[in-house]
């Protein structure tokens, strides 16, 4: 494991946390009864966590960047040290915007990362046609 990896990981992470503590402040905006904020936080996040998994190749880049995000959204979804709550408690009998937050983010992480990879490690375009057998030049017969 090479330092680059690491460090790939780490600047997943922080960069996980900031798109976690942006979405679960931004995810209450509500545009008349839409709620916008939940939608660009979801694409957003989406987003990211596919663009760190397709340019890195990597589930745990991907797994890095999600753990930061969810770990924001769990830090700032409680009461801070003065008693302010970014996210409230829904009313009983309802369901607010954050709650669907908190559960759609570890959502995206498993679906982005549980993802199958659409190459194989080590793999070319090229080396994924089929190939008819060359001749065998020693014994001078064909397969």
């Amino acid at each position: 494991m090479g330092i680059a990896r690491i460090g790939t990981w780490v600047v997943s992470v922080v960069i996980g946390l900031v798109y976690g503590v942006a979405g679960t402040i931004g995810q209450a905006a509500m545009w008349g009864a839409l709620p916008v904020g939940l939608i660009v936080a979801i694409v957003g996040t989406g987003a990211l966590l596919l663009a760190v998994r397709l340019l890195t190749l990597d589930r745990w880049s991907a797994l890095a960047a999600g753990m930061g995000a969810m770990i924001a959204t769990l830090v700032f979804s409680g009461r801070g040290p003065g008693g302010s709550v970014v996210v409230p408690a829904p009313a009983e009998g309802t369901i607010s915007t954050g709650v669907i937050w908190t559960i759609a983010v570890p959502i995206l992480t498993a679906l982005v990362v549980a993802w199958p990879s659409l190459r194989s490690s080590g793999s070319s375009p090229a080396s994924d046609r089929a190939v008819p057998a060359a001749p065998d030049a020693e014994a001078g017969t064909t397969n």
